[in-house]
């Protein structure tokens, strides 16, 4: 180990080289000092994750801080926008690989967020190969031939990237440092922004992140700190570096202006990051009975009252204080045989960016380009020649924090399709993500990390809480072990034998069961599914 640190991995199928190409001198260095800065913070704070969770299981509950009162109350503000984050009425989401990168710049999106956390299997292939791709399309020479011929190449227009690192929870067993391994956020983040910061400043952009996982102020702090470092070190100005966090955990919706105020002098603002934070809202809750029980996932729309007072404390916050507020991911995958599920879906998706749009969001999610054109005719509606409705204060609204924690007034019930479907996406998600691919088509839906866990989720509680099936039955152990067993045996049937012994559904089925039915919960199910990788 030279300097305190190795790498531990070269990337199947390619020369050691790849991994010298991306893991400069320079990079490296940053994030070696990066992690010696911080990691131990990183851990602290992990932590104390552990203990506000152990007082919730104890009665407590969630609340406004009464010691940041101030910051919710104060007339401040997030600094203006930056170059390529002042209209962001359509944004779409994918992975790193080069065709998606490609398809999802040339999209016709404001921006593209690329991921390497829910959307990403974090195998070091995926990993390496991602921080090459971006590099190659901020310069503009990123291409793809896919294996029937068709060449794919970045368009003269392109959308702002932005790029999401791991979060704060995760490691990077790779790279190890003083014989430990680093922090995936760091790694993510500490080689991209070294590798492109300047490049991306070259060309009228600059160097921002979309922050997951958050779950307190003090987090956030930790990010701008490290933003601070990374500033100094590269010889950057203070807030070059721009962050816009996701909003996907429960605790974080007590602390959205708090979090605005730590990064302010860096902020984009907020987005809804919805399916993780239903994820959250299970897990935080997950042992206090009724009044925090959800019904089928599917059951559960933006307009149930909890949900609805998460999104409506966003835009207020958010412009209260000059930010941007991004919506939620609309996640349908347009058919290209059946056009009446097309119209019904479309319909959907259309309904509910009208609703953000009229509740005062600045822009929204989509997961494939076919949604674009849909996102942008209705925030043009409403938009107009207007680059967003900052302006557009939200004094209107007040929410309580009964409100935020009213999870047990969502109409619907618990039923047989709801448990099959929660087994089915999970093994067929997680048969993917073994294979190394973080977002798949299921079912007409793109499904990443965050919509896996509502469904292991959903299924921990309703066994641990004894819920019964609408048809009477309880939601046992037994019962959902015979749910995938028959799942994996239609999964076969379709497949065919050999198709299937092929794949990783077996593995993906053991580790649905390793999540879904433990004695404790396990906080996030990529960290066993990383231990699967090679």
């Amino acid at each position: 180990m030279a300097d305190g640190f190795e790498v531990m991995g070269s990337v199947p199928g390619t020369a050691d080289e790849t991994v010298r190409e991306v893991l400069t001198p320079a990079a490296l260095a940053l994030v070696v000092e990066l992690q010696r800065r911080f990691g131990a913070r990183r851990e602290e704070l992990l932590a104390r994750r552990v203990e506000r969770r152990a007082r919730i299981a104890a009665g407590d509950d969630l609340d406004f801080a009464a010691g940041t009162a101030d910051v919710r109350a104060g007339d401040w503000t997030v600094a203006p926008p930056a170059p390529g984050l002042v209209d962001r009425r359509c944004e779409i989401t994918g992975p790193t690989d080069a065709k998606m990168v490609i398809n999802a710049l040339n999209s016709g999106a404001r921006v593209f967020m690329a991921d390497f956390e829910d959307a990403n299997t974090p195998t070091w292939s995926n990993m390496i190969s991602g921080q090459r791709h971006l590099t190659a399309a901020i310069a503009g020479e990123l291409s793809f031939t896919n294996p029937d011929g068709r060449r794919y190449e970045l368009a003269a227009a392109r959308a702002t990237l932005v790029v999401r690192p791991r979060g704060w929870h995760l490691p990077e067993r790779h790279l190890l440092v003083d014989g430990a391994p680093v922090s995936a956020s760091l790694f993510d983040a500490g080689v991209y922004l070294a590798r492109n910061a300047a490049a991306l400043i070259a060309v009228g952009a600059g160097p921002y992140l979309y922050l997951p996982k958050l779950e307190s102020h003090l987090e956030a702090r930790l990010w701008n700190d490290v933003f601070v470092a990374v500033q100094e070190a590269l010889g950057l100005p203070r807030g070059t570096i721009r962050a816009t966090v996701l909003v996907e955990t429960l605790p974080a919706a007590f602390e959205m202006a708090e979090i605005l105020y730590e990064l302010r002098e860096h902020s984009a603002g907020l987005n809804a990051g919805r399916w993780d934070y239903m994820f959250s809202t299970i897990k935080t809750y997950r042992d206090r009975g009724a009044d925090f029980l959800l019904p089928d996932r599917n059951a559960v729309t933006m307009t149930v009252p909890f949900l609805r007072a998460y999104t409506e404390l966003l835009v207020s916050t958010c412009h209260a204080h000059g930010a941007h507020a991004i919506g939620g991911m609309a996640a349908f995958i347009p058919s290209r045989r059946d056009p009446d599920v097309n119209a019904t879906a479309l319909a959907k998706v259309r309904d509910d960016k009208t609703r953000e749009a009229g509740d005062g969001f600045d822009g929204s999610w989509v997961a494939h380009p076919d949604l674009v054109p849909v996102c942008t005719e209705v925030f043009d509606g409403v938009l107009g020649d207007r680059p967003n409705q900052r302006d557009r204060r939200r004094d209107d609204v007040t929410v309580t924090a009964a409100e935020l924690l009213a999870v047990g007034s969502t109409p619907g019930s618990v039923t047989g399709a709801g448990l099959r479907g929660d087994v089915s996406v999970a093994i067929r998600y997680l048969e993917s993500w073994l294979r190394g691919s973080g977002a798949v088509g299921i079912d007409n839906l793109m499904e990443d990390a965050a919509t896996a866990e509502i469904s292991r989720s959903q299924v921990w509680q309703w066994v641990h809480l004894g819920v019964a099936l609408d048809d009477g039955r309880p939601v046992t152990a037994a019962l959902v072990r015979e749910t995938a067993a028959a799942e994996l045996g239609r999964i076969e049937a379709a497949l065919g034998a050999e198709a299937f012994a092929a794949g990783h559904f077996t593995a993906a089925a053991e580790l649905f069961e390793q999540v879904a039915l433990a004695d404790e919960f396990v906080d996030f199910l990529t960290l066993p599914a990383y231990d699967r990788l090679p």
